[in-house]
Formats: C-alpha cells, structure tokens, sequence
C-alpha cells in the first residue's frame, strides 16, 4: 500500500482516469432515490425511513473525510481507494444481507455508515495527486474526477432500475440488486488502485505551467492542515461552499415536485415524464459544471470563479422567484445554472485550497472542508421544505410555496459572496519552513507564531 512512484515516461494522463474510476463508482450514491419505491412496498417503510441510507452516507462522507483526510496524505492514493473499495462495496453487501433478511437496520447501517465511510475516504482519495500532476491545470484535473461523482448516477439510475425489473422489487429482488452492485463496483474501483502512481520527489509533471490569473491569490508557499483550520481563509471558504451547495441542494432535492408545482395552474402544466426529464438535464449541468466551470478557474481564478457562482447564482433565484411562473424556459435556464455552480463549486475547490495553502496536506485541508457539505445537506432541504410546508398550510399555492426560500437562498449567496471577497493571502506565520530554510529562520517562524497566540489568549 505504500505509495507507487511513476516510472520514467509515465504519462499523467493516465492518473484522471484511475480517479474517474474510484468517483464513477461512489457517485451511484445520488443514484439511490431508484431503490426508495421497492424498498418502500418490500418492507413497508415511509419515505422518510427509506431515505435514512442516503441521508447516513453523506454525513459520513463528511465526517470520514474530515478525520481521514490526514491518514489519506500520510499513507497515498492507493491506499485511500483501496479503503474505499473495501468500505464501498462491503456497505453493499451488508445492504444485500439486509434486504434478504428483511432487516433494515442492517441496510442503513451497511450502505449509510459503512458505505458513507467509503464515499468520504474514496472522495478525497485523489484530490492531492492529482495537484501534483497537473500543477499548471488544477481546476482541469480536480474537474475531471469530481464530474465522475456527479455523473455517476447518470450510469447507476438506468442501470439499478434495470436490475430491479430483472430480479424483481421484492426483497429478494432487492438483495440480489445490492449484490450485484457490491461486486461489479469493486471490480471497477480496482482499476484505480492498480493505474494510480505519484510523481517522483523531484519531477516536474509539467515543463510549461500557465500564467497566474489577473489577481489569483496563489502562493508557494506550504500549510498543515492543522495551521488552516486556525486560519480566517479557510472558514471563509467554509462559508463559500456551504452557502453554494445549500444554493444548489435547494433546487435539485426538490427538483420536480418544483417544476410541478410552478407550473400546476398555468395553461401549460408539467406532466410526470417531463418532470422526471427535468431532474435529469439538472444532473447532466451538474456534471458538466464540475469540469466546464473548475476548467475556467485556472483562466480567470478561482476568487473570480466564486464571485460567478454566488453573483450570478443570486441573480438566477431572483429571476426564478420574478418571473419563473411565467416562462418555462427562463425557469429550466436559471435552474440548470445553478446546478452548473452547484457542480462546480465541488470542483474548483480544491484548486482553490491548493493556491492558498499549497500541495503539502490540501487534501486533508479539503477533506476537513468538506464538513460544509455535510451541514448544507441538512440546511438546504430543511429551508425548501420547510418554508414550502408552512406556505401550504397558509393556504399558498403554486409558486407562491418557493417564494419565501427563494429569498433565503439569495440572502446566503450575498453572505457566500462576501465570504469569498474577505479571502487574502495565508500570512508566514502559518507556512510550513521549507528544507532550505536555516534553524534561525525556523526558529522566528516558531516565536512569531508563539507570540501570536499568546496575543490571542491575552485578547
């Protein structure tokens, strides 16, 4: 397991794809909606209960990365998807023996916790390798890889949907589909662990790395994960993607109960079928975002890609909320827009945590970040949901049910927005001293820091 150093003419080219594989395989999580209806009739639960699974796993992935993030840098890439693997698939397999002996607790417990520790370790796994390969194109190569999360459902929907009508949707049916999963993901995910490889201490991946952004906050300097999270810049970021995501989980939750109800006492109604074909055009901008958008960051920058993604998000939910009921097609244009920002804010940021605190432990530093996406998970359907239900039992109808979170989700982007502009350069005393430094250097790097917090405790 210990990291595998590339040969002399390994081709970085061949890193993107054994990450595509590990995300391929753990983005069949927002694919379990699928199974919600069987396990529903199968074992009678309400739809509540069946979401338990999912609703596990994305809180584990947030805590696993978080406390996992630093074991990842230690030990390397293989050994990360190699947890992954092992975690992932064995969350299935307890599934499929949850199901065959109708006991659901073993089912939340095998895909929530046990397959929620594999998403979080298998998220993470390649963030880091990756910045170090492609130095000149970050935003490119983290892109490249997190699409594979967001797309995966778009191969595990139609795929687990077939298997259902193949096995069948009792719990037999159900198992035999878990199983199946379980096995053929371990497989796939294998294809990561063995073409993965870091590059030797001392290559330089790239020969021609691209100019700095106009105002890029990039720095060469190195910062543990333990000094970022003491530092301002990375609760603002912390801010940054909470605030996106919340934006983004406001829509595509609730993505066609919305369209629906937007369009309910219009001449034209939304029909199930195009409902259902809205939800996925919002998957495919969230998946195209991730690369499209983490790809224009290393143009522009990333500071710059954020005040998009919040701006410009912000002013789609105004012109949903303004004028959304009465043009479908400025409704699907906002809509996808924003799930586009939602998909690339993933992607970008560990570009953005490299440029401020360097490739020493960015994705520890990103694992621990990712703590926001488990929080906005919970806050964004709360405020959808819950402002929705309150609206309904006021009498509302229609659009007048999302006006209110609409609102909300406007206000935290401003918040996300100001976020982003209090981002400024790390300060010294945080950096890592580089090998070259001399003790004296090291050494007033230590009592400046000393001094520092001793000013804190005093204040």
């Amino acid at each position: 397991m210990t990291p595998p150093l590339a040969p002399a003419g390994w081709s970085r080219w061949l890193v993107p794809p054994a990450a595509l594989s590990v995300h391929l395989s753990i983005g069949q999580a927002y694919a379990w909606s699928v199974f919600k209806p069987a396990l529903e009739s199968a074992l009678g639960l309400s739809g509540t209960a069946s979401a338990l699974p999912f609703q596990l796993g994305i809180v584990m992935l947030g805590l696993s990365a978080a406390f996992g993030g630093t074991l990842v840098e230690r030990n390397g890439p293989r050994w990360a998807m190699t947890v992954a693997l092992c975690c992932f698939s064995s969350g299935f397999l307890l599934a499929a023996l949850g199901a065959a002996t109708e006991q659901y607790w073993l089912i939340v417990f095998g895909y929530g916790f046990v397959g929620g520790i594999g998403l979080g370790i298998g998220y993470i796994s390649p963030v880091s390798t990756l910045i170090k390969w492609f130095p000149d194109r970050p935003g490119m190569a983290t892109g490249i890889a997190i699409m594979g999360f967001g797309g995966g459902a778009l191969i595990a929907s139609p795929w687990s949907a077939q298997m259902l009508e193949s096995y069948g949707t009792d719990s037999g049916g159900i198992a035999l589909a878990f199983l199946t999963h379980g096995l053929v993901y371990a497989v796939f995910m294998s294809l990561g662990v063995l073409l993965v490889r870091v590059p030797r201490p001392g290559d330089r991946p790239s020969q021609s790395p691209s100019r700095p952004a106009a105002g890029a906050l990039i720095s060469t300097a190195q910062v543990s994960a333990r000094s970022a999270v003491r530092t301002p810049q990375f609760w603002c970021l912390w801010v940054v993607l909470c605030m996106n995501v919340t934006a983004g989980i406001g829509i595509l939750e609730k993505a066609a109960p919305m369209i629906t109800d937007f369009f309910a006492e219009t001449d034209t109604p939304v029909s199930v079928s195009a409902a259902a074909g809205f939800v996925a055009l919002l998957s495919a901008a969230n998946m195209a975002g991730r690369i499209g958008w983490s790809s224009t960051s290393d143009l522009i920058g990333r500071k710059n890609m954020y005040r998009v993604y919040l701006g410009v998000g912000a002013v789609m939910y105004l012109l949903i909320a303004l004028f959304g009921d009465t043009a479908k097609p400025l409704f699907v244009l906002c809509a996808l827009v924003i799930l586009s920002f939602y998909g690339g804010g993933f992607a970008t940021i560990p570009a953005y945590l490299k440029d401020l605190f360097g490739t020493y432990q960015v994705g520890a530093i990103h694992g621990r970040l990712l703590t926001a996406w488990s929080t906005a998970g919970v806050l964004g359907p709360l405020i959808v949901n819950g402002v929705a239900d309150s609206q309904e039992a006021a009498g509302k109808s229609g659009s007048g049910l999302y006006g209110l979170s609409f609102t909300i989700m406007i206000g935290l982007l401003v918040v996300g927005f100001v976020a982003n502009e209090l981002v400024r350069p790390v300060h010294p005393r945080h950096h890592v001293p580089t090998p070259k430094a001399s003790k004296e250097e090291a050494d007033d790097q230590l009592a400046d820091e000393q001094q520092h917090d001793a000013r804190d405790r005093a204040a």
